[in-house]
């Protein structure tokens, strides 16, 4: 099997190629830029804007796995742009090359599209993949964390301190980057789970709380720590704080804000990757526990 594969690059596609390699699936890999050459992938320069290196990243591959996708953005134009216009050339591309089997990464943030720019650029992203015509599924993770992770990052490093702020109460789903991956490789072959919206998760019933997630952070880096549920104008505060001090850089934006205080993000069992499909390897003790000594091992604490 061969995979065209959009955000090859990035967090959760670095953890995809990883995946694949273990597994001997060949993957055609969209990159900006030059890569290093890398055994099993075929570097296809281009992007998600240009629709001609789109037809040529699908070509002779048997299904395409859209991972790409922009999740923070100081300009809220910028969500359409990447995650709406980007997916509707995708899916242009490939129905133009005849490869029917069309995976889409959105975001479980997909199903409350009013609170967030980025949930309802995901949403419509949905949409244009349902009405495509192709032999889809659409996978919605919850909150993604694992090695070279930059966003969840700041809860260990707040961890370290033994303080880390949380959102008001309410519960999470999460899932280890190499499950999702692994996932992912799993719903590739044309006519699985076609049709399907599904929420993989680690497989913890109800989801974590969040200070109870802050406090299994905590564990895996060896403190004790307190978990201070901040409410939401707080969090507007900081976020407006967060932009002057990191400008475009900032991770806590206000469009963050309006989804992180929603008390109910844990994946639906309706919703499951069936078991005989794909399953969960990793709970959260153990993968916030490696994730912490990835961190560590490459000095990021």
């Amino acid at each position: 099997m061969i995979i065209a594969l959009t955000g090859a690059t990035g967090f959760v596609g670095q953890a995809v190629l990883d995946a694949a390699a273990r597994q001997g699936i060949a993957v055609r890999a969209l990159t900006r830029r030059a890569q290093e050459p890398r055994e099993g992938v075929t570097w296809i320069e281009g992007s998600l804007a240009d629709y001609s290196s789109l037809v040529r990243l699908v070509e002779g591959a048997d299904s395409v796995v859209h991972v790409a996708g922009l999740t923070n953005t100081p300009d809220p134009q910028e969500f359409d742009k990447a995650n709406v216009e980007g997916t509707t050339a995708l899916i242009d591309a490939a129905r133009t090359s005849n490869v029917l089997r069309f995976v889409f990464t959105s975001s479980l943030s997909a199903r409350e599209p009013s609170l967030s720019l980025y949930g309802a650029s995901k949403a419509k992203a949905e949409g244009y993949v349902e009405t495509s015509g192709l032999d889809w599924t659409i996978v919605r993770p919850p909150a993604v964390y694992g090695p070279r992770d930059t966003d969840m990052f700041d809860l260990f490093r707040a961890a370290k301190y033994g303080v880390v702020p949380v959102p008001p109460k309410g519960h999470t789903s999460i899932i280890h980057v190499d499950d999702l991956a692994e996932c992912l490789l799993a719903l590739a072959p044309p006519g699985t789970a076609s049709g399907a919206t599904l929420e993989p998760d680690d497989g913890q019933a109800g989801g974590y709380e969040h200070a109870e997630m802050a406090k299994l952070i905590g564990k895996a880096v060896g403190r004790k720590v307190i978990a201070p549920h901040l409410p939401a104008t707080v969090l507007m505060i900081a976020a407006r704080g967060d932009r002057l001090i990191r400008r475009d850089k900032a991770k806590l934006t206000p469009d963050r804000v309006g989804y992180m205080v929603h008390p109910d993000w844990v994946c639906r069992p309706e919703r499951a990757v069936p078991a005989e499909i794909w399953q969960p390897r990793i709970s959260g003790e153990q993968g916030f526990a490696a994730t912490a000594r990835w961190y560590e091992r490459e000095g990021w604490l």
